[in-house]
């Protein structure tokens, strides 16, 4: 029994030390400390069976956390502090464990949807998200749980709201947040809902979504489709248009080698 606790300790303890390290770690599906205490997720158009399955999952992590805090108030009542340090340590344990949000709004949403109507709540909830995202910017700092928190309200607009004309500005913030989290392959999905959405968005969403497919996710030919069609949309800022061209010649060599 005891080589099993200590192998359960062992692996808690990699996950904490490595689990969220470099690109593609999911980061940014991390769950805020706020988040945490939510029975329930928002998943608006994701599948039933998924459904059904992030929401039991979530229902689950906050009964045990209130069995733990029962104990808790208990042993503390009754003065058995040798199970009060039990129950105390497995909460520390508890707060340590990674917790995820298994469902990528912008992704079950699809590329269909229109941003074109003025909703009041969806602005308000996106000026939510704004003021959230700013918060968590101090000089070169980055303060991750507030960027989680707006990335949530970023998704929650998203997924409540899926006809106002912020959906587009909403995606292509919390793919710049996808972005500092190194979680790529998310942030592709939103830089692509941000024209999908809104094909006259003022964002460079189109050389974004080429530059992450190029450089971080080395899907060449998809990249060198959306460099082209950034480029002769005829929108990118001098320094992106000239960059964009340098990587269409390059990816269109007969005899590439990566420089």
């Amino acid at each position: 029994m005891s080589r099993i606790i200590l192998t359960a300790s062992l692996i808690v303890l990699i996950n904490v030390l490595v689990g969220c390290n470099g690109a593609e770690s999911g980061k940014s599906q991390l769950l805020s400390k706020e988040a945490r205490a939510e029975a329930k997720i928002d998943v608006g158009f994701a599948a039933a069976a998924e459904i059904d399955i992030v929401e039991q999952v979530a229902i689950n992590r906050k009964a045990y956390r209130e069995g733990l805090d029962m104990l808790v108030s208990y042993y503390t009542k009754t003065g058995n502090n040798m199970k009060l340090q039990w129950a105390q340590k497995e909460l520390v344990s508890l707060d340590m464990i990674q917790q995820y949000n298994y469902v990528i709004e912008a992704g079950v949403a699809g590329p269909h949807l229109k941003a074109d109507v003025a909703i009041g709540e969806a602005s308000d909830l996106y000026l939510e998200a704004s003021k959230l995202e700013k918060q968590a910017s101090v000089l070169i700092f980055k303060d991750d749980n507030l960027l989680r928190l707006a990335l949530s309200k970023y998704n929650q607009l998203i997924s409540k709201y899926p006809s106002s004309d912020k959906i587009s500005e909403a995606a292509y913030r919390a793919a710049l947040i996808y972005t500092h989290f190194k979680d790529y392959a998310i942030a592709v999905v939103y830089y692509k809902r941000t024209y999908q959405w809104d094909p006259e968005t003022e964002h460079p969403a189109k050389y974004k979504a080429a530059y992450m497919l190029d450089r971080q996710l080395h899907r060449r030919d998809e990249a060198l489709n959306l460099y082209i069609q950034a480029v002769e949309e005829g929108k990118l800022a001098e320094n992106y248009r000239e960059f964009a061209k340098i990587r269409i010649a390059y990816l269109t060599r007969g005899d590439k080698t990566e420089e």
